[in-house]
């Protein structure tokens, strides 16, 4: 079995607001491996963008450590560590917002290029940019143009093409489809997926779409409210969800077959405040099957059968 090549334990982000502090991230651990997919899922708000951002070293850690090949992503002065930067990369959700509308498209792929100076002369950069180009399908006569000319399918491919620039060996793939129409969604997660065969990569996926996450992953990692709730295969977690929260999510997912009737999980109550946690599971307001044990303590992540931890007071 290969080593892990992105770790994280204990991580924790939180952000200082006028109330308190903000637990966006809150003791998560991770294991990546080579040539795999974490796909990460959980509401707006659980915290998914943040773990993606705090993984690649976009912002500080509170507490905690994020490895990469075994090695922690951060010095002792807790900076980003300059040999990491080409190995880890991302691909933003939004294609527009994510690319610098004054400079062309081939000035946007080769400007990670030009920053981390793995090539140096025009020709050989002009050269990287145009296989890079043909690497994620979108045609040469479009190397002179701008971002506002293209749809939004060709721009999300400049984007993954910026990201493979300095070849890395992991990518955060933050919502990489969800602002492109459905017709053009497929094909760009056809091509992530055929460029983690060809080059190898792993990756971390966020998601809302749990169809999307399905196609996608081999791990899946359920977030709520800055914390994990449960850590499982896919094959697992489609065949039977073990936490409540799961269960909710699935349950949501619309079935194509107009003759089966499925059994809805209808969250009630009040969503928890991520300022200042009280002790305790931060789905007790929602979930059905609440006790007093469930609000008296933290309740761990464990492992309940191979291959899948969950962290609730039903495993306890």
């Amino acid at each position: 079995m290969s080593n892990p090549i992105v770790e994280t334990r204990n991580l924790k982000k939180y952000f200082n607001v006028p109330r308190g502090l903000l637990h966006a991230v809150d003791d998560v651990d991770l294991t990546i491996n080579p040539e795999e997919t974490l796909g990460v899922v959980g509401e707006s708000g659980c915290g998914k963008s943040t773990l993606g951002r705090v993984l690649l070293g976009l912002l500080d850690t509170t507490e905690g450590e994020v490895l990469y090949n075994g090695e922690s992503i951060f010095n002792r002065n807790g900076k980003k560590k300059d040999h990491i930067y080409s190995e880890m990369q991302m691909i933003f959700q939004d294609p527009f917002t994510s690319l610098n509308p004054r400079l062309s498209i081939q000035d946007l792929i080769a400007e990670p290029i030009i920053v981390r100076k793995t090539l140096h002369t025009r020709n050989e950069i002009k050269d990287k940019v145009l296989e890079l180009m043909d690497l994620v399908g979108l045609a040469r006569r479009y190397v002179n143009t701008y971002p506002h000319e293209l749809d939004g399918g060709r721009r999300q491919r400049v984007g993954i093409a910026r990201a493979l620039a300095l070849d890395p060996k992991f990518i955060v793939c933050d919502e990489p489809v969800s602002a492109l129409d459905v017709s053009i969604q497929a094909q760009i997660l056809n091509l992530i997926m055929d460029l983690q065969d060809s080059k190898g990569l792993a990756y971390m996926f966020i998601t809302h779409n749990l169809c999307v996450v399905k196609h996608i992953s081999t791990n899946i990692m359920v977030m709520y409210m800055g914390k994990v709730v449960e850590y499982t295969t896919k094959k697992l977690l489609f065949e039977k969800q073990a936490h409540p929260y799961s269960q909710a999510l699935l349950s949501a997912i619309p079935l194509p077959e107009l003759n089966i009737n499925r059994e809805r999980t209808i969250l009630k109550g009040e969503v928890s405040n991520p300022i200042n946690p009280k002790p305790g599971c931060r789905f007790a307001p929602r979930c059905q099957f609440v006790t007093d044990k469930c609000t008296s303590q933290e309740i761990p992540l464990v492992e309940v059968e191979p291959g899948r931890k969950v962290a609730c007071t039903l495993y306890m």
